[in-house]
């Protein structure tokens, strides 16, 4: 019995060692209320504009904010460039990043900084945060308070991205193992999996899927089933020989509204990616994507939590990060 608790109590140790940390000490709602009081009303302003011009920042905003999660935590890591290509933004599924979102960062920053009050003040960490916001609210989602107070990071490399960051032909497990390493739970998982609500995927992430696409026993559990109508709606939109530029709506239904339809169309086995789709086929989550289907509410009410939880993963503090003058560079 002895034996067998220590081995328990030597897995709970490796297990509190290797999750992520979730820093809430330094975060804030009000971290900037007397060295940038208006810095919300001045990010949702660009923010407001950069959407009326270009509807595809949203999606684009709201991605670049989680992959910065997933890579090396909030820290806006995301946005650095390096001259010998070896950043994020040159690795694995960063590639096709927004470079819309990208400009909307980057002027938000300016914008900011421009205030006298504000300058190098404001992480460019804190306006991605701020930015995913702001999107997901003009989107027609919900508009929830943003805890604040991260720094930027200092280290953007190429090789952490394909390990760090979901794929698109990802199982359940898969996702659970990836999504509980930075301190979220399979709910939190599906929820803020419908951000897919809004935006789009590249063909290559999902040609195989429906052009290998299997019925009845053989379907793997990469590859779950597919609405045959939607099947040939997708052949059409993606070919074999599909252009590079082609894509296809994560949403069929609402792809211009932040809403729950997501999951309606994972109920009617249209999800787009298979790592979507698995969300329904998989008897482990089906019913908290039936409950988000049902409910918008509870999807919103869920979402906002996951965000706030995604938020938190991977903070700078102290000497690991900064308040960068540029987005796009270190200090």
């Amino acid at each position: 019995m002895e034996r067998t608790q220590k081995i328990l109590l030597l897995s709970i140790l490796v297990t509190l060692i290797l999750a992520p940390i979730q820093s809430t000490a330094q975060l804030s709602q009000n971290y900037y209320a007397n060295t940038c009081p208006n810095v919300e009303s001045i990010v949702q302003s660009v923010v407001s504009q950069k959407f009326q011009s270009s509807f595809a920042a949203a999606a684009g905003t709201l991605r670049m904010f989680f992959h910065d999660c997933f890579v090396r935590g909030c820290d806006a890591s995301v946005l650095l460039f390096s001259p010998n290509g070896d950043d994020e933004h040159s690795a694995g599924a960063d590639v096709t990043l927004s470079q819309g979102a990208l400009d909307l960062i980057n002027k938000a920053k300016t914008a900011v900084d421009s205030n006298p009050q504000c300058t190098n003040k404001v992480s460019c960490a804190d306006i991605l945060a701020m930015a995913a916001r702001d999107v997901v609210s003009l989107a027609g989602g919900p508009s929830y308070p943003v805890e604040l107070g991260r720094l930027d990071g200092k280290i953007s490399t190429r090789a952490i991205v394909k390990y760090s960051l979901p794929g698109p032909a990802d199982s359940l497990s898969q996702l659970n193992s990836l999504f509980y390493s930075n301190g979220l739970t399979q709910t939190d998982m599906i929820a803020l999996s419908g951000a897919h609500t809004i935006g789009v995927a590249h063909c290559d992430k999902f040609i195989r899927r429906i052009y290998t696409f299997k019925q009845g026993s053989q379907t793997s559990t990469w590859n779950p089933p597919m609405n045959l109508w939607f099947l040939r709606q997708m052949r059409k939109t993606c070919p074999i020989n599909f252009s590079s530029s082609s894509v296809g709506m994560l949403d069929n239904q609402t792809p211009f509204k932040f809403d729950n339809a997501y999951y309606q169309n994972l109920q009617q086995m249209k999800g787009l990616l298979a790592s979507d789709q698995i969300l329904f086929s998989d008897r482990r989550s089906r019913g908290t994507v039936n409950w988000f289907a049902s409910n918008q509410t509870a999807f919103f009410e869920s979402f906002v939590t996951a965000m706030t939880k995604l938020g938190r993963v991977g903070v700078k503090t102290g000497s690991d990060g900064e308040i960068r003058r540029v987005c796009t560079k270190t200090n």
